[in-house]
């Protein structure tokens, strides 16, 4: 099925893309990435960002078929998730791509604010440089993507997140906008966990130290009991705003 109106307006059939989300809004994970990888082929990316994402990469590969999995270095990530990497790509036999910022932004932004600018005026610019212009340049051929995201993991920014999407920020190679899988989307943490115990998958050894979503080294902690998830990332932030950028931003241009 194809959700674009034409290549010359260079939209997509929001209404169909609502449809689908509908339809698959009770689809188990698995049914959800199927679809996707036969929707999208070689055109499909899949986000690993080293920490229960790893789900996404076991059943894409149990799936079966070609898996372009990726994952942005910001090159402040814990060498534990560096390790990590490595682990997987060697335990699924599965190439991960890796996306590093631009070297002259990064130089450029520690020159003029320091090494830790975002104590101070928030992280929203070091992870526009460290995360989200890498991964524009990864889905820039791209025409649909693959993401961990649980809306339990942020009542306040996730909590809505639908199973499929049409994604306002990245458009493929004629600017159409590119479709966003979230298979975990109706996931709760349990089940993330009962999944990686039952079928014995490797994860990061962050999270056996109090660490739950794991981020760049300087802007992530482990929790205190009854503390949520995301209280762990950007402490020192309203939780509102805790988000790096990756999911969230203005629709690109029309």
């Amino acid at each position: 099925m194809s959700f674009e109106t034409s290549e010359a307006d260079g939209g997509v059939d929001e209404q169909a893309v609502a449809e689908r989300a509908r339809r698959l809004d009770g689809a188990s994970p698995q049914e959800i990435l199927r679809e996707a990888m036969a929707s999208h082929g070689d055109g499909l990316r899949v986000a690993f960002s080293g920490a229960e994402d790893v789900i996404l990469v076991d059943m894409a590969c149990e799936i079966g078929g070609e898996v372009r999995v990726f994952v942005v270095d910001t090159g402040r990530l814990f060498e534990e998730t560096l390790e990590f990497i490595d682990r997987i790509r060697a335990h699924y036999g599965v190439a991960i791509e890796v996306a590093f910022p631009q070297t002259e932004a990064v130089e450029g932004l520690v020159r003029t604010k320091g090494l830790y600018s975002f104590r101070q005026d928030g992280h929203a610019q070091c992870c526009a440089i460290r995360k989200v212009e890498p991964l524009r340049r990864v889905l820039s051929g791209a025409t649909g993507w693959v993401t961990g995201q649980r809306r339990d993991q942020s009542p306040d920014t996730r909590a809505t997140v639908p199973v499929v999407q049409v994604d306002g920020q990245h458009r493929d190679a004629r600017g159409v906008p590119l479709l966003k899988y979230n298979p975990l989307a109706a996931w709760s943490s349990d089940q993330v966990w009962r999944y990686l115990r039952g079928a014995g998958i490797p994860f990061n050894p962050l999270h056996a130290r109090g660490f739950v979503s794991i981020g760049c080294a300087p802007c992530t902690r482990p929790i205190l009991p009854g503390q949520h998830e995301r209280e762990g990332r950007w402490w020192w932030e309203d939780v509102g705003k805790r988000e790096c950028g990756l999911h969230l931003g203005p629709p690109a241009e029309t």
